[in-house]
């Protein structure tokens, strides 16, 4: 029983690690950090739900944005089979070296070490030698300017084959909550974001989550690349609502 014991106090250890990191960045970087605590497992799970589904005979090249400490990522390396690829592109370094440590000490991690790559740069600047079957992403998207928001979204569908599933999530009623206590130019940019994201919702989404064991609960959107390759990224000026409940 000993080492299962102490396996547990490890994995809370790095829990709590993870935790107050993310809480440190939160404050220094709430723009592009976007939460206070890391992702639940539940939400991990309706992120990966199109991973964990997919053919397991078959090779997958797996993106993931925005990955912050890694609680999704530790979802995704579990259903990741030795053939895969999997690429991580996160901006901020504090987490970026968490990350590539735990692909160097963490059992599950290690694992698909070989297999994965972290990248420290810019979705906008990241260039792939071939597309992605998943591109999952944990970015703040309501946080971001508008302009930015269209390049990223535009990324996205870029960065994905004919076929292959988009999937990031964003908390419940956030935008509604910050129309009500921001600024009329934070309104706008905030109704921008929305009409964006919407516009791409109207065109390719398949499914949505609702995920309430969250903190903040949130929803987790999945779209879908047209087989044709025809993604239309320029939904920003899509003519929508705000898509909010």
């Amino acid at each position: 029983m000993r080492p299962n014991y102490t396996i547990r106090n490890l994995n809370m250890l790095q829990a709590l690690k993870d935790r107050a990191a993310f809480v440190s960045q939160f404050r220094r970087q709430f723009e592009t950090t976007g939460s206070i605590t890391p992702s639940s497992r539940f939400l991990a799970a309706s992120m990966t739900r199109f991973l964990a589904e997919r053919d397991s005979d078959r090779p997958v090249r797996v993106l993931e944005v925005g990955p912050g400490t890694g609680p999704v990522t530790s979802r995704i390396v579990e259903l990741l089979k030795p053939s895969d690829t999997f690429d991580l592109v996160e901006l901020n370094e504090a987490f970026v070296a968490i990350l590539r440590n735990k692909f160097e000490t963490v059992a599950d991690w290690q694992k698909v070490a070989e297999i994965s790559t972290v990248h420290q740069l810019p979705l906008q600047d990241f260039n792939a030698p071939e597309k992605y079957d998943f591109v999952i992403s944990g970015l703040p998207m309501v946080n971001f300017p508008a302009d930015v928001v269209r390049m990223l979204s535009a990324a996205y569908f870029d960065h994905l084959k004919p076929g292959g599933r988009l999937s990031y999530f964003e908390y419940m009623y956030m935008r509604p909550l910050r129309k009500m206590v921001s600024s009329r130019t934070e309104r706008q940019r905030v109704a921008e974001v929305a009409q964006i994201m919407q516009g791409h919702c109207d065109q390719h989404q398949i499914a949505r989550d609702n995920v309430w064991i969250n903190f903040p609960p949130a929803w987790v959107v999945h779209l879908r690349q047209p087989e044709d390759n025809a993604a239309q990224t320029s939904a920003g000026s899509a003519e929508s609502g705000t898509g909010e409940d």
